[in-house]
């Protein structure tokens, strides 16, 4: 599968393409040499301007694979302006769901970043996150994005 490997802030990171779309954003360093196919690439150049510049939005073609609901959830979520919040209750009235639904759809995100489920909060805390380093990655996210005070 083309995939192509990135340092960033937060330590390396994989971008996965299928059929000219991302599906997936890990971290670590993908196995092997990888395609550098022109929507990895492109995807490549988004997230270093977002690391430079947190007020940078994504324009790629996304494929994350997922239950309807579940991209109901990433398509709200990509909506939230960079250096915003919402809460997951907020996004479950939107949908007619309910907040844990909403986060078990942001744990299940397979593109973070990408698609921001960083930008996420509960009501009286942070809520989680599944990737990296897991809360301490959503809390240099938001600090990236001036949302938190630097940690």
């Amino acid at each position: 599968m083309p995939h192509l490997s990135l340092h960033s802030p937060f330590g390396e990171l994989t971008v996965f393409e299928e059929g000219g779309s991302i599906i997936a954003l890990e971290w670590g360093r993908g196995a092997g040499s990888g395609e550098r196919t022109p929507v990895l690439v492109e995807a490549k150049r988004q997230l270093e301007a977002y690391f430079d510049d947190p007020r940078t939005c994504f324009d790629l073609p996304l494929a994350p694979a997922g239950t309807p609901f579940q991209r109901r959830v990433w398509e709200a979520m990509r909506a939230i302006p960079p250096g915003q919040t919402m809460r997951y209750g907020e996004i479950a009235a939107r949908l007619g769901s309910s907040a844990r639904a909403v986060g078990a759809a942001c744990g299940a995100n397979p593109i973070p970043i990408i698609i921001p489920c960083h930008r996420v909060v509960g009501s009286a805390s942070l809520g989680g996150y599944s990737g990296g380093a897991g809360l301490d990655t959503k809390r240099h996210l938001l600090a990236l994005e001036q949302v938190l005070p630097p940690v």
